[in-house]
């Protein structure tokens, strides 16, 4: 754990998770630190949380399936209803949401923008 940065700790344990994901790069866009696949954001570190794009759907039934989900709002700014965010504590926790985040990639590599 970095006592000095615990920002820099927290996202070295996320990228530990979401870069295990084939294709999957991290970069920074609009001063976030977003995980992309090809040219296209399919997550990003957000306040607490992760955000991540998944089909309307499929976003709005994990809003009220799971309390550790809500609307995706960097800078408080809703977001379209495609982008959720899962806070999680323990950054090593979002390993429980790998099938998400692989969701996610397939959805932003299927061509919708």
């Amino acid at each position: 754990m970095n006592a000095d940065n615990p920002d820099a700790d927290r996202k070295a344990r996320i990228d530990a998770v979401l870069l295990k994901l084939p294709g999957a790069s991290a970069k920074k866009i609009g001063g976030m630190d977003a995980y992309v696949v090809g040219d296209r954001m399919f997550a990003c570190i957000s306040g607490k949380g992760v955000g991540l794009r998944l089909p309307v759907a499929v976003a709005t039934e994990l809003q009220f399936s799971r309390e550790n989900v809500g609307p995706f709002q960097p800078g408080g700014v809703t977001s379209t209803r495609e982008w959720i965010q899962i806070d999680r504590t323990d950054p090593a926790d979002y390993e429980q949401d790998l099938e998400l985040f692989q969701a996610s990639v397939d959805f932003v590599k299927g061509g919708r923008r």
